[in-house]
């Protein structure tokens, strides 16, 4: 315990620091948030504050990941070597998305609106990360492509071939969920670093190392993040931050073998995805709307609901489906 716990610091003080350096610098570029006119309206009061935060996560996970890496990789200790060597799909698939929604963010910075990449674009990224991590599993690492099924307390085994489509589902889902969860100040931050400290306690309880290393970079990384993304931000994730969080999710619950279980841990994303296609259906067929607004936070939010209210209610609720989610495994 005492090691994640040194992880946790070291994250997020570097966090702490690289977000104090960089939130001025963003700020002097001009990098900041655009707001969908078509949103809520309390939401323009944000333009302008200073976005693509979600490169600070990306640098303090590949500078401790290089500190670990290197620290597990001078053991004489043939298991703490293969542990280095094992973290390096699960950062890599991480910064990769992380990497594909810079690129979007700078796209919407430079077109000076909310467009971004064009979907065909980000799709392809997205399927080339995720089907290098899945073939990196099965081909380099010969991962036993099984994953758990929750209550039956049994192991399922994939063919390959139908185990890397199922891989680049769950990416793509896992992704687009934590995406649109990002909505206000401090929501997606809060609900991810919940899902993540649940994931890397399951890790412990198997005792798999690596997933324990790299989900404590993680939960340092995303409370420092989170000192300057509560309400009222002082900077935003953008898409660089919810691709790679949803990355890191996907990638950490693949690698556990378990990514079954997000359908009941991340029952808050699931909800906020559903309540998107929900409203898009029922608004084609019948030309009315099911709820105010959707994702559904900015249903709370136009309900009266604050933003931290919203941020402490969803909080709440993954937490007590990651204790579920515990107790099923």
């Amino acid at each position: 315990m005492e090691f994640q716990t040194k992880i946790i610091l070291l994250s997020f003080v570097m966090t702490v620091v690289l977000a104090f350096i960089i939130i001025p610098i963003l700020k002097k570029l001009k990098i900041g948030q655009i707001e969908r006119v078509e949103g809520p309206q309390s939401h323009l009061k944000k333009q302008g504050t200073p976005t693509m935060g979600g490169i600070i996560m990306i640098i303090v996970i590949i500078l401790v990941g290089a500190v670990m890496f290197i620290d597990y990789a001078r053991s004489i200790d043939a298991g703490e070597k293969q542990v280095a060597q094992n973290l390096l799909p699960i950062i890599a698939v991480t910064v990769g998305f992380g990497v594909i929604g810079l690129i979007d963010d700078l796209k919407k910075l430079i077109g000076k609106n909310t467009e971004g990449l064009k979907p065909s674009y980000k799709m392809l990224g997205l399927l080339i990360v995720s089907v290098g991590f899945s073939l990196y599993l099965t081909e380099v690492m010969h991962f036993e492509p099984q994953i758990y099924i929750p209550f039956a307390d049994v192991y399922f085994t994939f063919p390959v071939w139908l185990y890397v489509p199922f891989v680049v589902l769950v990416f793509l889902a896992t992704t687009n969920a934590i995406n649109l969860t990002d909505g206000i100040d401090g929501l997606s931050t809060s609900v991810t670093t919940i899902i993540l400290t649940c994931l890397t306690i399951i890790s412990v309880i198997f005792g798999i190392k690596e997933v324990t290393v790299f989900g404590s970079i993680l939960i340092g990384t995303c409370l420092g993040f989170l000192l300057f993304n509560l309400y009222p931000a002082k900077v935003m994730m953008g898409d660089t931050g919810s691709l790679l969080l949803g990355g890191a999710i996907a990638g950490i619950a693949i690698y556990l073998k378990m990514p079954l279980l997000l359908l009941i841990i991340a029952l808050v994303p699931i909800l906020e995805t559903l309540s998107v296609i929900i409203q898009v259906a029922y608004f084609k067929k019948t030309g009315n709307r099911i709820f105010k607004m959707a994702p559904l936070h900015h249903h709370f939010e136009l309900s009266g609901w604050k933003e931290n209210k919203i941020v402490s209610v969803f909080s709440i609720v993954t937490l007590i489906c990651c204790a579920l989610g515990l107790m099923v495994i």
